[in-house]
C-alpha cells in the first residue's frame, strides 16, 4: 500500500546490476537527496530474458532486502522490472516505488513534439515484449514506433565493454534489418545509456537518445515535495555479487574518484 508523499531524504535505487546507474546519476546531480542506497542484483543480471514469474519473484526479494535500509521512497531503475514487478511491489512496500519507464515517456514528449516522428524503442526481451512503453506512446498519439529487443548489451555492459569491436558487431547484429533512420531511440533499459555514444555513432549522430534519467527529476518533482539539500549526497552501493566491478563501472559512469 502507498503511503501518504512527504519529502524523502532516504531513497533505495533498484537495478538488475549496474543499468541504474543512469539514474542514479541524474538523482546526484539534482542534490535532492541526503542519502541514497544504491542495490544492484548482479549475482542473476540480466532480468530481460526471465519469465513474468521470476522476475516478479526477484522484484519482491530486492524489496526484502531494502527493509531494513529504512527508505523514504524505493525507485526501481529497471526498465524490466518496472513492466513487470512494479505493482507487486508497490502492493506490499511500506513506502512508495516508482518505476521509470513512465519517466522515459516523458523525456520523449518533452523532447520530441511532432507525433510523426519515427520512434524506435530498444530494450530487454521482456520489456519489449511487455508491450508497455508501445501502448502509453501510443495513447500519447505517437503512432510511427518500431521496437527491438537488444537484449545483448546488458551482458556487455556489465562486463564494462561500452565501445569497441564487440558492441560494433553487436550493434550490426541487431541494427543490420532496421529498414529506417529513426527520429529518435528510447533507451528501455537502464543499461543502455552507458553505451549511448555508441549507439548514437552506430547511426551517424542523427537520432536523439532518450531515456529515463533525462527526466527521472522532472517526474519526481511532479510526485514530491523535493528541495535542494546543503551538503553532497551519501552514496552508498550493495550488489549480490561483485560488489568491486560494481563500484569500478560507478566510477566511470558517475566520474567519482
Amino acid at each position: 500500500m502507498q503511503k501518504i508523499k512527504t519529502t524523502p531524504k532516504r531513497i533505495g535505487v533498484f537495478d538488475s546490476g549496474a543499468g541504474g546507474l543512469s539514474v542514479l546519476k541524474s538523482l546526484i546531480d539534482s542534490q535532492s537527496f541526503e542519502e541514497i542506497i544504491y542495490y544492484g542484483d548482479t549475482a542473476r543480471v540480466p532480468y530481460g530474458n526471465r519469465s513474468q514469474k521470476v522476475i516478479v519473484q526477484y522484484s519482491l526479494e530486492a524489496l526484502e532486502f531494502f527493509k531494513t535500509e529504512h527508505i523514504d521512497l524505493l525507485i526501481v531503475a529497471c526498465n524490466t522490472v518496472s513492466a513487470y514487478g512494479l505493482e507487486a511491489m508497490q502492493k506490499v512496500s511500506s513506502c512508495p516505488v516508482i518505476g521509470v519507464i513512465k519517466p522515459g515517456i516523458l523525456a520523449l514528449e518533452n523532447a520530441i513534439k511532432d507525433k510523426d516522428s519515427k520512434i524506435l524503442i530498444l530494450g530487454t526481451k521482456a520489456t519489449i515484449k511487455s508491450n508497455l512503453y508501445q501502448t502509453l506512446l501510443q495513447k500519447q498519439g505517437y503512432h510511427n514506433l518500431s521496437a527491438l529487443a537488444t537484449s545483448l548489451f546488458v551482458p556487455l555492459v556489465e562486463e564494462g565493454i561500452f565501445e569497441g569491436e564487440i558492441l560494433d558487431i553487436t550493434m550490426h547484429y541487431y541494427f543490420k534489418d532496421y529498414p529506417n533512420n529513426p527520429d529518435a531511440i528510447i533507451l528501455g533499459c537502464t543499461h543502455f545509456p552507458l553505451i549511448a555514444k555508441s549507439i548514437a555513432k552506430y547511426f551517424n549522430n542523427k537520432p536523439l537518445l532518450i531515456h529515463s534519467g533525462d527526466c527521472i527529476m522532472q517526474y519526481l518533482q511532479k510526485e514530491y515535495p523535493l528541495k535542494p539539500i546543503p551538503n553532497p549526497t551519501k552514496i552508498t552501493f550493495f550488489a549480490s555479487d561483485d560488489l568491486k566491478r560494481l563500484k569500478e563501472t560507478a566510477k566511470l559512469w558517475l566520474n567519482q574518484p
